[in-house]
């Protein structure tokens, strides 16, 4: 069992690899003995983060946005130079933006397009031009797993946020239509899936859940009603599905888009 769900070795680029998730999944990772590269525009926090975490194994940054071609081919030539391949790519990189949700006194006709825009570039945009430079190496190889971070927007119509639904439900597609591409074109060592994380209490969204005090906001009294778990989630409880879809137990799993969210997907609320 420990060799079918091993990553040991395996070199994983994280984007997004500045925010919670990512350093949830980095650490998660390096316990298992895994090659870790996080990529981010913000290059002092990744300092920090592989500062902190340098005794639990081998972990590299680059500073990269991930909107930016040069920038994404500069990492992945980078990468490739120092370990010679990469077997899994995590699109971290993504969230929600203030400028595309909506207030609670507005409705949609007060949307700022330019907000929702930039929600699309972020979220979508930045999942499909990392796929496109670094699933390119991985195809020549005939190997490597890719992993999408979607959202429960994506398949539940939540108020407010119009600009990131719309982005992760293409982020979805994206993943299935990719999973498709890799396996009829380079054969079945190339894998996409994603991670639909139920509600977790980051800095993204703690001004929607809570209240200044630090109690739940009406919005965050809504969603744990919604959820059977009755909680939020944690970004550590990602990091087992996350192994599982990065190792040769998921090695028959493709275009699956898995939820991790305490029940949210599946109760209506009765």
């Amino acid at each position: 069992m420990n060799s079918l769900f091993g990553v040991e070795k395996k070199v994983i680029v994280i984007t997004g690899g500045s925010g919670i998730i990512a350093t949830a999944l980095a650490e998660g990772f390096l316990k298992s003995g895994a090659n870790v590269i996080l990529l981010s525009r913000n290059e002092d926090k990744l300092k920090k983060i592989c500062d902190s975490f340098k005794e639990l194994g081998n972990i590299d940054y680059f500073k990269c946005d991930v909107l930016k071609e040069d920038e994404v081919n500069n990492s992945k030539e980078w990468i490739l130079q120092k370990y010679g391949r990469i077997d899994v790519l995590i699109n971290g990189a993504g969230g929600n933006l203030p400028e595309s949700t909506l207030k609670p006194e507005e409705n949609i006709f007060d949307l700022s397009f330019e907000g929702f825009k930039k929600a699309v570039d972020l979220n979508l945009h930045g999942t499909v031009l990392p796929t496109l430079k670094f699933g390119e190496p991985m195809a020549k190889n005939g190997s490597g797993s890719i992993i999408n971070i979607s959202s429960m927007a994506s398949i539940r119509a939540i108020t407010r946020v119009v600009g990131y639904s719309a982005a992760k439900a293409a982020v979805d597609n994206f993943t299935r239509w990719m999973a498709m591409e890799l396996a009829l074109k380079f054969g079945d060592g190339l894998r996409v899936n994603a991670i639909a994380p139920g509600f977790l209490l980051t800095n993204q969204n703690r001004n929607l859940l809570t209240n200044v005090d630090g109690s739940l906001s009406d919005r965050g009294k809504s969603i744990i009603k919604m959820t059977p778990f009755r909680r939020f989630g944690q970004p550590e409880e990602l990091v087992g599905t996350v192994i599982w879809l990065a190792s040769d137990a998921s090695k028959f799993v493709t275009g699956a888009v898995i939820p991790v969210d305490g029940g949210f997907s599946i109760f209506s609320g009765v």
